[in-house]
């Protein structure tokens, strides 16, 4: 794809975009462009220049150098009239813990302008739209995590907005909660929002986006739908081989096969597995799992597997 190309239809154009603090540049000339109804993924270890990112998108850190406009107005500049067409879910939920669930709704609906009658009107199909109706009257306190989850995507969407921003929405949720996102998010492209979506979950990447783009040290180092990039960037299949402490790893150097290795565990990337798995199935003392490749394995291909702060 032309990085450089401008879709008639983008919500979001960046084009050279710099963020710098002090002499340390933390985004180092992206280009990108969300499309609309686009669900975009905004991938990357700690430190990427993610979350910077996101800031300059919502106007609150202004650009360094390039060219940064959100529904075709110029950032930070349109920032007031842009924040009115926005939808934000945090990386940490920041409800009100004065306030119930309903009450969150309305508070945060008044911000933008929104009356009473107008948020009343909305209310009961947010609260089933997120499965809190019965919770209307709940302190949050007394919610779970997932129900404050789910109660901060409702409160993202009390404006009605269009374009859609969330910042890992579902880390440390159970897996109901987080395919039940899941789903509504897929409701909501449907209906016409954008998303744009950071997460540390490749599955979720995977499953959503129609499109996302991988940042590492400030910079894009990928861009592309998700299949495509797990077709074009790592083989079909991946054997995980798993051996005892004290026992050395097998020489596979005979196989067709790239061989990456972290702690005790081998992965071997491959066109061609079934001699691979004839040879290892016969040896003692190892846990062997074959898989199909995934977009986690294009993620640590690209970025490597060493830790990140």
């Amino acid at each position: 794809m032309d990085k450089t190309r401008t879709p008639l239809n983008s919500v979001v154009e960046a084009r050279g975009l710099y963020k710098n603090y002090g002499d340390t540049a933390v985004v180092r000339g992206i280009d990108f462009d969300i499309a609309q109804g686009q669900c975009f993924g905004l991938l990357g270890p700690n430190g990427a220049g993610k979350t910077t990112t996101i800031r300059m998108i919502l106007g609150q850190t202004p650009v360094s150098s390039g060219r940064l406009s959100v529904f075709g107005t110029e950032l930070p500049d349109g920032r007031r009239g842009v924040r009115k067409r926005l939808g934000v879910v945090p990386q940490l939920d920041n409800l009100d813990p004065d306030f119930t669930v309903a009450e969150n709704l309305e508070v945060y609906g008044s911000y933008y302008g929104m009356t009473r009658s107008q948020i009343r009107e909305r209310l009961d199909d947010l609260l089933d739209f997120v499965e809190l109706r019965e919770r209307a009257g709940t302190h949050i306190n007394e919610l779970s995590g997932g129900m404050k989850r789910r109660l901060s995507i409702a409160r993202a969407l009390v404006s009605n907005p269009e374009f859609l921003v969330l910042d890992e929405p579902t880390t440390g949720l159970d897996p109901q909660v987080r395919h039940l996102i899941w789903r509504r998010l897929r409701e909501l492209k449907k209906a016409g929002k954008t998303i744009l979506i950071t997460t540390h979950y490749m599955e979720e990447a995977e499953r959503l986006c129609d499109e996302l783009v991988i940042m590492d040290h400030g910079q894009i180092i990928i861009r592309g739908r998700p299949r495509d990039l797990v077709r074009e960037h790592v083989e079909p299949t991946v054997v995980e081989i798993h051996g005892e402490s004290d026992q050395p790893l097998p020489d596979l150097s005979q196989f067709n096969c790239r061989i990456e290795s972290t702690g005790d565990t081998t992965y071997c990337y491959t066109d061609d597995v079934a001699a691979l798995m004839g040879y290892l199935e016969a040896l003692p003392g190892l846990a062997v799992m074959q898989r199909p490749s995934n977009l986690e394995d294009v993620f640590v291909t690209l970025t490597g597997r060493e830790l990140r702060d």
